[in-house]
Formats: C-alpha cells, sequence, structure tokens
C-alpha cells in the first residue's frame, strides 16, 4: 500500500511534465521546477515504488511457497519497511534538482540542503533494499519446507533470491558513491570535483555499477510473477523449468559486466567499451530464453484471458521491445548517435513500466482474491488495461522516434520540430494516467464491497 501511494504521487509529478512538454517553447513551469520534479518523479518510480513493491510481493509468497512460518528475521523485516517510510519523506521534501542519476558535478556544487536530503533519503532505501535482501536469502536457504529444493521450488522464489543477490553485490556500492557526494558537499573533499583533484567520471562507474544490475533488481521478480501467472492461466506446467531458472542466475550474474554501455561517448578506450559490448548483447540471450519458455506454455494451452493473462501477455510482448531498444545501444558506433536522447528514455520506460510495472498489475490482479478474499470488477480492469497499453505505446514509442530526431533528455523546453510527437506522447501519459485513476477506483471498492470469493478463483 505503502509502494502504490508513491506511484501515484509520482505519476502526478509525470503528468505535470507532460503538460510542461506538450507544446514548445512552453513556459508553464521554470526550469528549476521541472528539474525538481524530474528528479522526485525517476528516483520514486525506481526506489520507492518497484524495488519496495516486489520485495512486499516476496514478503507475502516466499513463505507461503517454500512453506515456512514467516521471514526469518521478522523484526529486521518491520525494520526494513519502516525505514521506507521516512525515505519516501526526506525525498520527496527535498526539492532535489539533478536528475535521477545525480551526475557529478552538478550533483555536487547544488546549492541548498535538497541534495543532502535526497542522498540521505537513498541511503535509507537503500540500507532497507540490503537488510530485505539478507532476510530473503536466510529464509530461502534456511526455512523452507522438506521436500522444497533448489530443483522444484517456485520461479518466483528463484527471482527474488537472485534479486536480493544483486542487491547486496550492488547497493552498498551505491551507497559508497553517495557518501562521497555527501562529503564533497560538505566537507570540502574532491571525489567528483575536478578542481579538486577529482574525477567527475567517477561518479558515473560507480552510479551504473549499481543502476544497471538495478535495472535487473527491478524486472527478475516481476519475471518470476510471470512464471507463476501464465501456466496457471495457461493451465500447463511451465515449459523448460530449469532453463527459466539458469537463465535467472545468468541475468544476474552478467548483469554486473554491462554498466560501461552508458559511458560510450565519455572517451573510453576502445579495448575498454568492446568488453561492455559484448556483455551487454549477451544479456539478451538468457532474456530470449525466458520469453522462448513463456510462448511455448501459452502454446496448445487452454489459456483464460481474465485481467492477469493480458497484462501477462503484454508483458512478453512489451518486454521483448524494451529489449529490442536496448540491443541497438549495445553498438558502439549506434550508441553515438543515440546517447542522451529521449530514445534512451523511450527504452527505459518500456523496460521499467512496460514490462516491470505490468508485472506488478498482472500479479495485483492474479493474487488479489487470494489477499482480500474478494473479486475485483472485470470490467474495470480490462479498461485498465486497455488504456494502459494505448497509453505506454503512444508515449514510449514518441519517445523513441524523438530520440531518433536527435531530441536531448532532461530539457524542459524544446523546438518546433519536436511538436507532434511530444503532443502524441503527452496524450499517451495523460491517457495511461486516466487508466491508473480506474484501477484505483476498482481496487479499493472491491477491497471494500467486492463479491466474496474462495482462495482459488482461477481453478
Amino acid at each position: 500500500m505503502t509502494s502504490w501511494f508513491f506511484f501515484f504521487l509520482a505519476g502526478v509529478a509525470a503528468m505535470l511534465m507532460r503538460v510542461q512538454l506538450m507544446q514548445p517553447n512552453n513556459n508553464l513551469m521554470s526550469p528549476q521546477v521541472y528539474s525538481e520534479l524530474f528528479t522526485t518523479h525517476g528516483t520514486s518510480m525506481i526506489f520507492l515504488f518497484v524495488i519496495p513493491m516486489f520485495a512486499g510481493f516476496g514478503n507475502y509468497f516466499v513463505p507461503k511457497m517454500i512453506g515456512a512460518k514467516d521471514m526469518y528475521f521478522p523484526r529486521l523485516n518491520a525494520l526494513g519497511y519502516w525505514l521506507l517510510v521516512p525515505a519516501g519523506a526526506l525525498i520527496w521534501l527535498s526539492g532535489a534538482d539533478a536528475g535521477w542519476t545525480g551526475y557529478a558535478p552538478l550533483s555536487a556544487i547544488s546549492r541548498g540542503y535538497g541534495i543532502d536530503m535526497w542522498i540521505l533519503g537513498l541511503h535509507l532505501i537503500g540500507t532497507s533494499s540490503i537488510l530485505g535482501a539478507i532476510n530473503f536469502i536466510a529464509t530461502i536457504f534456511k526455512l523452507r519446507a522438506p521436500g522444497v529444493t533448489f530443483r522444484n521450488m517456485p520461479l518466483f522464489v528463484w527471482g527474488i533470491l537472485v534479486t536480493s543477490f544483486l542487491v547486496i553485490g550492488a547497493t552498498p556500492v551505491l551507497a559508497a558513491t553517495l557518501t562521497f557526494l555527501l562529503l564533497d558537499r560538505n566537507l570540502g573533499t574532491g571525489f567528483f570535483l575536478t578542481s579538486q583533484g577529482g574525477d567527475p567520471l567517477l561518479w558515473q562507474h560507480l552510479f551504473w555499477f549499481y543502476s544497471h544490475p538495478a535495472v535487473y533488481i527491478m524486472v527478475l521478480p516481476g519475471m518470476g510473477l510471470i512464471s507463476e501467472i501464465i501456466p496457471r492461466m495457461s493451465r500447463k506446467k511451465i515449459f523448460g523449468y530449469g532453463a527459466i531458472a539458469g537463465s535467472t542466475i545468468l541475468i544476474g550474474v552478467f548483469g554486473f559486466g554491462v554498466w560501461a554501455h552508458h559511458m560510450f561517448t565519455t572517451g573510453m578506450t576502445v579495448s575498454a567499451r568492446l568488453p561492455f559490448m559484448f556483455m551487454t548483447l549477451a544479456v539478451a540471450v538468457p532474456s530470449g530464453i525466458k520469453v522462448f519458455n513463456w510462448i511455448a506454455t501459452m502454446y496448445g494451452g487452454r489459456i483464460r484471458l481474465a485481467t492477469p493473462m493480458l497484462f501477462a501477455i503484454s508483458f512478453v510482448a512489451t518486454f521483448f521491445v524494451a529489449g529490442a531498444t536496448g540491443v541497438f545501444q549495445a553498438s558502439i558506433p549506434v550508441d553515438y548517435l543515440l546517447q542522451d536522447t529521449y530514445f534512451v528514455v523511450g527504452h527505459l520506460h518500456f523496460m521499467l513500466f512496460g514490462a516491470s510495472v505490468q508485472s506488478i498489475f498482472a500479479a495485483t490482479y492474479f493474487f488479489f482474491p487470494q489477499i482480500t478474499g474478494r473479486m475485483y470488477d472485470e470490467r474495470m480492469a480490462r479498461i485498465h488495461f486497455v488504456l494502459t497499453n494505448i497509453g505506454l505505446y503512444a508515449l514510449f514509442t514518441a519517445m523513441t522516434f524523438m530520440g531518433l530526431y536527435g531530441m536531448p533528455r532532461r530539457v524542459y523546453t524544446y523546438g518546433e520540430e519536436y511538436g507532434l510527437l511530444n503532443i502524441i506522447g503527452s496524450l499517451g501519459g495523460f491517457t495511461i494516467g486516466v487508466g491508473q485513476i480506474i484501477f484505483l477506483a476498482n481496487m479499493l471498492r472491491s477491497w471494500m464491497s467486492g463479491k466474496p470469493v474462495d482462495k482459488d478463483p482461477w481453478d
């Protein structure tokens, strides 16, 4: 519920940005206000919605799926949650204005306490993630019931397990990076300031060493949820259980070897860039294995096209689009043209909204009857599905074409040449927004007065 609260807050920020970008040379808001909305939207969707949302699903279902009574460390679990609330407050009250990536030297020299509050908020949410990851690993290794082994435990549990190792491996690096930035801002150190012998590119290396594995932190649990929903709604066993579990591990391993593809235009030598190009291309292989296995599971099945399955199918299709737009950026010469354009923004949103968030919608509808004992309104849910997909493809496809035409990212206004695409994008964004209002109304009404159901409404 806390994660959904931040989702809608961040969605309001997104709608305000799309109003500003709806027409060229718009002066509805100042560059400063736009930058603050931009920073808070990106940070909230990633750190206050997607990551803790999957932790919430993990808390609820991992013990049930492995036959445990509770998580291994219940009090640590509670602490992980209660760090989320002040973290969200710090981030939303900060007024930070350096973008969700916080690139130095801008973030190091920005005046006021906004960036400092933002850093502290991220420290709290990072600590929450690490504590949760330790708890998940301990729970899965120590509390499996007799007969639940690594060869047969549910694929969602595999997703949570690999994600937890990613969190433990990557998040402390982000914590160190943010600490260096806090020291630069307040104690006169010069980790990222060239005037004091520092290197701004150090920020990019350290930040992306965390943030590219973070993409998989935000999608592997969703893949696990989809791997639970598709076979049940297709009335078939999952095709290639071992291949899906193995590909989950491979994605986790490869995820630590791709961070510098965000930095191909920074002057790195070709010999340094080539390994990252090959690793970025290689990570598409285990992803493709999953897509093949999901399609093979559906093939020949008695598919029930209820809303959870609709979102699951859309997840598979949109994940393919997200992956395809990502592969283009693995090519060094192509990346020269696409780097820091709206093409990257479109790719990122296809992955994190089109894939990750759609897996959350699929799981919310699928498990809603089990969690609440009531059924949602299927007609409203289908309207939500249609509006969400129309909106996301209009908005994010428009973004990719803006990038192909050269529109740079992070701008609060632009020239006439990008006007039509931004109108299409903004209309798509508003369509997404209307869909989420319907979703919220459906969930609240159904939770309070929906039709009572048994524990297995999907048979």
